[in-house]
């Protein structure tokens, strides 16, 4: 059996104020219906007012999927009822959308087609209550959104959880969206069809997915029961469905509707949006080196591992601190294993602190670990000191007395006490079991603090052995 997936993917656009008034955009964790005004709450006589930086974000968003921007778009009344809709429609693009034809190429090689991008605004919110009772917060209504609708070019589940993860990193890149499913600023509907030839079978509808794991889950539970009506002989039902986490099941929200159920009409209150050339350029000049460019160009400047790569250019601003950190340390595969085992480490365990620790002291400790100044245990607590407090690697090490011990004289008088207290351990090395001497370093290592240089110690250890 084939099956088919096209997505609608509605990303929250990063800009301070609604797409079509002065109220504030940033509605997470606001008080219920506090930032609202005549406009977002649909009160007669209300006129609309497009934000231009709503526009240019679209704009790099469909440059970056390689779309074609018509120089004319309209915005259009799509009318329904809905208690979270104040005005009863909602303004958004369906006839002549803002650009349309792009693509978007997986980290497989599989290219998917773009149908179109459009902007439009987001609606309020309902907070359904356990007694029975639901409550509308209207903050969102308003929030300009972004709609990409894919082609139906996707095969499987999983490709279509590739395909929102892929563009989730360029819409962050971008930094017009930021892409925190778990807010709802990046949510998935997905249209699903299974058929048993080549043609296309009939399609049902899942709505506001907010996580990756719901996209995939609810498609892969979707595609089954599609096989399985299949199966027995019956039809597919076109309809809307919503995912039910609790239960792993979709369900039906309502029979599906076509696009003349919302009487689309243009929008009488605001005129063609025109893109001229100078405008697209601009917004062109302005896109950042893209995720899938920085990849190829860091395979073949660096020659790190595809899944160094791959963990490293997840974000934009991870990717250019590793970048920032190569230009003073010059190996890549070093401060690439330091990154990800050190840096990542902590940024994950303190998701909402601030990396205070610049790229050049970052790259300073590496210097000093492979110059000997400090050894790596204590490279490693110098970069947990300075991510919390932004202190330089100087200051730290002098603070706490890190340097490391390199004096002979010194190493030579540990290593004498550590042999004095570990008889059977020499012993042991005497009667030819080489292995102890990892375990006499270490007891070396910790009666000096961590501090004792380690290529020097055990040099000093092992003269030491050979002559008892």
């Amino acid at each position: 059996m084939r099956t088919v997936i096209g997505l609608e993917v509605h990303a929250q656009l990063l800009t301070k104020t609604k797409l079509f008034c002065s109220c504030s955009a940033e509605y997470f964790g606001a008080s219920p219906n506090a930032r609202t005004c005549p406009v977002c709450l649909g009160m007669p006589g209300a006129l609309p007012v497009l934000n231009e930086l709503a526009v240019e974000y679209a704009l790099k968003a469909a440059l970056a999927l390689h779309c074609e921007i018509p120089p004319r778009s309209i915005f259009a009344r799509k009318n329904y009822f809905y208690p979270d809709l104040p005005k009863g429609y909602q303004i958004s693009q369906y006839e002549e959308p803002l650009a349309v034809k792009g693509h978007l190429d997986l980290p497989t090689g599989k290219r998917i087609r773009i149908r179109r991008l459009h902007l439009e605004e987001d609606t309020g919110k309902l907070l359904h209550r356990p007694e029975g009772y639901s409550l509308v917060d209207l903050n969102r209504a308003g929030v300009p959104l972004m709609e990409i609708v894919s082609e139906p070019d996707l095969d499987s589940p999983e490709e279509a959880r590739l395909y929102v993860e892929e563009l989730r990193r360029i819409l962050r890149y971008l930094g017009v969206c930021s892409g925190d499913m778990e807010e709802g600023s990046l949510r998935c509907d997905a249209n699903v069809s299974v058929s048993v030839d080549d043609q296309l079978g009939t399609k049902t509808e899942i709505k506001n997915m907010n996580s990756f794991r719901a996209i995939e889950e609810a498609l892969k539970f979707e595609v089954a029961r599609q096989k399985a009506v299949l199966q027995k002989g019956e039809q597919i039902e076109q309809a809307t469905l919503t995912w039910n986490e609790i239960t792993e099941k979709t369900e039906l929200m309502r029979s599906k509707e076509e696009a003349e159920d919302y009487r689309y009409f243009p929008e009488p209150d605001l005129v063609p949006l025109q893109i001229e050339d100078a405008w697209r350029e601009k917004m062109t000049e302005s896109l950042p080196e893209l995720p899938a460019a920085k990849q190829a160009r860091w395979a073949h400047d660096y020659g790190l591992p595809a899944y160094d790569i791959s963990v490293l250019t997840d974000e934009r601003r991870i990717a250019e601190y590793f970048e920032e950190v190569v230009k003073i340390y010059n190996k890549p595969k070093d401060a690439s294993n330091w990154m990800m085992s050190e840096l990542l480490r902590l940024r994950k365990e303190a998701p909402t602190s601030a990396i205070k620790i610049a790229p050049k002291d970052f790259a300073h400790i590496l210097q000093m670990v492979e110059s000997g100044q400090i050894n790596r245990n204590t490279g490693k607590e110098v970069i947990a000191e300075a991510f919390q407090t932004g202190k330089t690697p100087e200051a730290i090490v002098q603070e706490k007395g890190l340097s490391q011990i390199a004096d002979e004289e010194t190493l030579l008088s540990a290593i004498d006490r550590v042999l004095a207290e570990n008889s059977k351990a020499v012993a042991d090395y005497k009667s030819g079991k080489e292995a102890v001497v990892g375990f006499l370093q270490g007891q070396v290592m910790r009666a000096t603090g961590g501090k004792a240089d380690p290529k020097k110690a055990r040099e000093l250890l092992m003269r030491k052995l050979t002559a008892l």
